[in-house]
């Protein structure tokens, strides 16, 4: 069994942002950035099927050079092969599942891994487009997950709203992780050691012809001043009144 695991690299929940002086993109200076979360669930699954069923493992991100240190950290973790698809541009999700397609196409995997979203765009549409470019199913935010490589048979749980769905299907498949799906190991010394001297093949994305277009960026306006109307059921009406013609959120 040959697995694929697409990770992407974003901006550490803890930095905080700038807008750049062009209005559309992000200002790295000062920026730290990380393997995106979601994509450590992955990573940890493609792992666990490994060791189980002896199954190769390969890593894909797209982006700059920079890029490779998350897959230096898909290595350590204990993924075998790892290839970066190099691009300055900033691409929208269609353009980044088209550079995925082309690579996986050749790869042939039967398994192909996602976060369910990365935490910079978080628009969660690079699993579906990549699995519709492929022509293979793609079963979304899944948190439990059994794959059996002699029947091909593929039994996934995914999180609905108010619930959870058993979705059944075969290989090859694409799947989307959640949280929840496993807890993901840290790296031990030895994993990071060899990291560094594993070679990372190198593409030049081939597709940039985006769908959409970044107008503007801007920060979350400042949290208002709290206001006090009162205290007790006196005031209730004013406070009823404030949420209709003030807040209009009655």
């Amino acid at each position: 069994m040959k697995i694929a695991v697409c990770i992407s690299q974003v901006p550490d929940t803890t930095t905080k942002i700038k807008i750049s002086s062009d209005g559309r993109t992000i200002d790295p200076s000062g920026v730290t950035y990380i393997i995106n979360p979601y994509d450590e669930f992955e990573l940890e699954e493609a792992l666990k099927l490994k060791e189980k069923h002896g199954a190769e493992t390969v890593v894909i991100t797209l982006g700059k050079d920079s890029s490779k240190e998350i897959i230096r950290k898909a290595f350590a973790m204990g993924i075998e092969k790892g290839i970066l698809i190099k691009s300055h541009a900033e691409l929208d999700s269609f353009s980044v599942a088209k550079n995925l397609s082309d690579v996986l196409r050749e790869i042939s995997p039967d398994v192909v891994f996602f976060g369910k979203q990365s935490i910079d765009y978080d628009d969660s549409q690079v699993p579906s487009i990549t699995a519709e470019m492929l022509g293979i199913p793609c079963i979304n935010v899944v948190v439990k997950l059994e794959i059996d490589p002699s029947t091909g048979k593929v039994i996934a749980e995914r999180e609905i709203e108010g619930g959870k769905e058993v979705v059944e299907s075969s290989l090859p498949v694409a799947i989307a992780a959640q949280r929840g799906l496993n807890n993901p190991r840290y790296p031990n010394l030895k994993g990071i050691m060899q990291a560094k001297s594993k070679p990372i093949e190198e593409r030049v994305a081939s597709f940039g012809e985006n769908k959409t277009e970044i107008i503007s960026m801007s920060l979350p306006p400042p949290k208002s001043k709290g206001k006090i109307v009162g205290e007790g059921v006196s005031a209730v009406p004013e406070l009823v009144r404030l949420l209709r013609e003030e807040a209009k959120v009655i």
